[in-house]
């Protein structure tokens, strides 16, 4: 019994120690946007300096979710739930691809190459109502899990590293796309390079239609954080995921075959972020037009290094990434500071889950009150057995 509460309390411990280092990194990130702001600013003294940034950050933090009499609006919360989409799809890949230790950085060509697979299914397939939706998706998740085989085969049987050849894969991605839509596939009646019209019966429907193209595919997103959570934490291979990336030698030599638990957790990336990627084209779309990277993948990686590589927190990190780009985005245009300050932001975000010795102190506080809670309870365990 006090094994069972040992357990319970080391886990309220990391989740607190995760959520706390969460606001810490975003808090910092953030004076540290505020700073940048200031320098930015127009006015020829500190007050106006301070009164523009002022009014910049009022755009950042505010103007996505209320309007300009301090209203709410409804129409601005669904775009932002709207753009949450993809990247809940691109941090759960690489949530599981980071929890095995293995530092993938494919989901950016893989939502790219999902949405492109399944934009060709939704245009050259006829089949009967829903089916093509559902159909399409599958395939683009499946091209993208195919796809993620290159790098898990050539880690785990060759010992490349993942981390070189899945960013060359991106863009070996990108341009072999380009190439067939500029080739073969593009709509040549069209002054951009974009394919043919979607079949009508491809399309998402839309929760409301509001403008905001807010479409149940972020419903599947929330179904698919749900499902991520009870593999990862409720089976065994979940377990070995998790565990190849505490200690790989002891999986080892505990008999698990830690190759095909690498290629396994890779392959469920490319899938994860293949299936957002037809989702995303489905859901907002009636073509596909990328001819760039989306940069969905790498806001993905930052929602995984804030939810500490748990999907149970991905849609709250997703949430604050597509709050914050809404947010700079306003801020570019209505108080003219570079909207690059998002890539910033993530980039300070970055810098502190990446320092180990950031709140170490913290963290050393909490294993000592974990293992003083344990004894306090084996104690008291031991003076219920001797009564």
């Amino acid at each position: 019994m006090s094994n069972s509460n040992s357990v319970k309390m080391s886990r309220k411990n990391s989740i607190k120690f995760t959520v706390i280092r969460a606001l810490a990194a975003m808090g910092i990130a953030l004076a540290v946007a505020f700073i940048l702001i200031f320098v930015s600013a127009d006015g020829s003294s500190f007050a106006e300096k301070m009164s523009s940034s002022a009014k910049a950050l009022r755009e950042m933090l505010i103007s996505p979710l209320f309007r300009k009499n301090g209203s709410f609006s409804l129409k601005s919360f669904t775009d932002v739930l709207a753009q949450m989409i993809p990247i809940m799809f691109t941090g759960l890949a690489t949530c599981i691809m980071f929890s095995a230790n293995q530092f993938n950085l494919g989901a950016e060509g893989g939502i790219m190459l999902g949405a492109f697979v399944t934009a060709l299914v939704a245009v050259y397939c006829p089949l009967p109502g829903p089916l093509l939706m559902v159909f399409a998706i599958v395939v683009g998740a499946l091209a993208v899990g195919v796809m993620m085989l290159i790098p898990a085969v050539l880690k785990a049987k060759l010992g490349v590293s993942e981390m070189v050849n899945s960013l060359m894969l991106n863009y070996v991605i990108m341009y072999m796309i380009n190439y067939l839509m500029n080739t073969f596939l593009a709509d040549t009646s069209k002054g951009v390079t974009q394919t043919y019209p979607f079949r009508a019966n491809a399309a998402i429907p839309q929760m409301i239609n509001n403008g905001s193209r807010l479409s149940w595919g972020f419903v599947v997103g929330l179904i698919m954080v749900v499902i991520c959570w009870f593999f990862m934490y409720r089976t065994k291979w979940g377990y070995g995921i998790r565990m190849t990336g505490i200690n790989q030698p002891f999986v080892m030599y505990s008999g698990m075959n830690v190759a095909a638990i690498v290629i396994m957790c890779q392959v469920i990336g490319g899938i994860l972020a293949g299936m957002g990627g037809g989702i995303e084209m489905l859901g907002r779309y009636s073509v596909y037009n990328w001819i760039q990277q989306p940069q969905y993948g790498w806001t993905g990686i930052t929602v995984a290094i804030l939810a500490g590589n748990n999907p149970i927190f991905v849609p709250f990190a997703a949430f604050f990434m597509a709050y914050l780009t809404k947010g700079c985005t306003l801020m570019s245009t209505n108080a003219n500071v570079p909207s690059q300050l998002i890539s910033i932001i993530q980039a300070v975000i970055f810098v502190f889950f990446a320092a180990k010795q950031f709140l170490a102190g913290y963290r050393q506080k909490l294993v000592v009150s974990s293992a003083q809670e344990e004894l306090a309870q084996k104690a008291a365990a031991e003076g219920r057995g001797q009564k």
